[in-house]
């Protein structure tokens, strides 16, 4: 049988090997100036916006919930058509998550779904980038800031992208980031928080670090002794090492590489796959600037799952990304029912994930193609 294609995986090279084997020969292995390098490296990606190294894009969306005062009573609008962290996290700091419609083209939420979902208590409004394509972001944060909200921007697919000619980073009061292997570049397990505004800023940081207040100009008790640190407001451990932060650098110095081979792909997808009847591509909206972390096919006439079934019976990957996040369990227990977002619910029906990563070869794309188009009847 041929070789098994994942529908994603890591691109690790000797350099990244050597990064992370410098840190361990060195005397940080956490909280040193590994961290501090890589959050300057990530800005350069944001346009200058400053960053918050932490373990996981769980954890970025956890910490930058607690940053926007997030808490029982407020209601956090968010994208059904995500990894069920975007809302899990909001529910987990007592804000009660409105789902607000999607596009069945991108998968991103629509800015009227969203102006009908806000509400005097809205706090944040979450948008996700589905599949590295940008959401409408200029659009949402004006709507977010008229309603006395901010806007979180969702960025764990695509980074490196970009949106009416200005970076994934820079657009929302907090952007997170992701950085599991899958992702468009990776620290094994890692995230971040972005925010231009330094107390948003402070607040990311102190949360991701037990809370903990060192700057003495704000202790209650300053004279206690050098050794004295405070906690104002609970926080958590958060903090990503400098082993896996070495390793981020030295991803991030691929990653216009990283990002164009990704649309290489993706463009190869689209030529193989275009006179196919059956299947619907995925679009890109003018001003958008992709950093394509999935090839999001959408298959007509109900197959999905037949097809699905087919390609990974050949060894190929493919997978389902997302079920609608309200679908689980934990959301139905709270009361919330299918059929409440129809976009959504559509475009999860038809949404399969082809294989795409950096050291993806064009024979294995049009291996893919090939399988894909035999399915349907093609030659």
């Amino acid at each position: 049988m041929a070789e098994f294609l994942p529908y994603g995986r890591q691109s690790v090279v000797a350099a990244d090997v050597e990064a992370v084997a410098e840190v361990l020969r060195g005397d940080w292995l956490t909280t040193g100036p590994a961290v501090t390098r890589f959050e300057a490296d990530l800005a350069g990606w944001t346009g200058g916006v400053p960053a918050v190294a932490v373990t996981s894009g769980t954890a970025a969306l956890h910490v930058a919930y607690a940053a926007a005062g997030v808490g029982p009573g407020d209601e956090v609008v968010c994208s059904p058509m995500t990894f069920v962290a975007t809302a899990a996290t909001a529910a987990m700091h007592g804000a009660t998550v409105v789902f607000a419609d999607v596009s069945p083209e991108t998968a991103n939420v629509l800015p009227d779904a969203v102006k009908a979902a806000v509400t005097a208590r809205t706090k944040v409004v979450a948008a996700v980038d589905f599949a590295g394509h940008p959401a409408d972001l200029g659009t949402l944060g004006e709507l977010a800031h008229e309603a006395g909200a901010l806007l979180l921007e969702d960025a764990a697919h695509s980074i490196g992208g970009s949106w009416q000619g200005r970076p994934v980073g820079s657009w929302a009061d907090l952007t997170t980031f992701s950085f599991f292997p899958t992702k468009n570049l990776t620290t094994a397990e890692g995230g971040a928080v972005c925010a231009a505004d330094p107390e948003l800023l402070g607040r990311a940081q102190e949360f991701r670090n037990h809370g903990l207040v060192r700057d003495r100009s704000r202790q209650r008790f300053p004279d206690e002794g050098g050794w004295h640190q405070e906690v104002h407001a609970f926080g958590l451990n958060y903090r990503l090492p400098d082993v896996l932060c070495a390793l981020g650098s030295s991803q991030l110095s691929r990653l216009s590489s990283f990002v164009a081979r990704r649309a290489e792909l993706h463009a190869r997808y689209r030529a193989g796959l275009s006179d196919l009847e059956g299947v619907a591509l995925p679009v890109t909206l003018p001003g958008a600037e992709p950093a394509w972390h999935l090839f999001a096919l959408r298959v007509l006439g109900g197959r999905r799952r037949e097809l699905y079934e087919f390609l990974r019976e050949r060894g190929i990957g493919v997978q389902v990304n997302y079920i609608p996040v309200y679908w689980h369990p934990v959301f139905a227990d709270l009361g919330y029912r299918r059929g409440m977002c129809p976009g959504a619910e559509r475009f999860y029906a038809e949404e399969l994930s082809l294989p795409l990563w950096p050291d993806l070869s064009d024979a294995d794309v049009d291996r893919v193609i090939g399988e894909v188009r035999a399915f349907f009847g093609h030659a």
